[in-house]
């Protein structure tokens, strides 16, 4: 089992959404960065743990977690010319981009802001923290998975 951490702005699908839908599963879509399609496409697997990461928001914070339940297929919304994230270059015979279901297994208490990241030995090499880092997809550590549930004063549910 691998880690992750996906990031999305609020304002476009927050952990608020993924609460009210039905089962609390969704397909993650619209990822058009290559280097985070190849961690979608190759190596995100069935029953890998998950944070939800709130960007592009204040406080920028990890808000709960997610299991993967499917793993990587083609992501059918860069084939649909009414979607906001239609890519007219994509083919449904050789796609080239690729999304995985994801089902909410819980929302934090309270956030776990970046700022608590960044104070936290454990956490402050995580590569969200990085300068520069702008990846929507991420992996995570084993000891940062840990350490971000003790930051959030949870346990992991699996």
């Amino acid at each position: 089992m691998k880690y992750w951490l996906f990031k999305s702005e609020p304002n476009a699908y927050s952990i608020s959404d993924l609460l009210q839908e039905k089962k609390q599963t969704t397909f993650w879509d619209g990822v058009r960065n290559y280097q985070a399609r190849n961690f979608l496409r190759d190596d995100v697997q069935v029953g890998d743990g998950v944070f939800f990461y709130h960007s592009n928001t204040k406080p920028l914070a990890i808000v709960g977690t997610m299991r993967v339940v499917k793993a990587g297929y083609p992501d059918h919304t860069a084939f649909d010319e009414n979607d906001h994230h239609y890519d007219p270059k994509s083919d449904p015979e050789n796609p080239t981009w690729y999304h995985v279901d994801v089902k909410l297994e819980q929302e934090f208490p309270e956030p776990v802001t970046r700022d608590m990241l960044k104070e936290d030995e454990e956490t402050a090499g995580m590569m969200v923290l990085a300068r520069g880092s702008r990846l929507s997809i991420q992996p995570v550590t084993p000891d940062e998975w840990a350490a971000v549930h003790r930051l959030a004063g949870v346990e992991p549910k699996s």
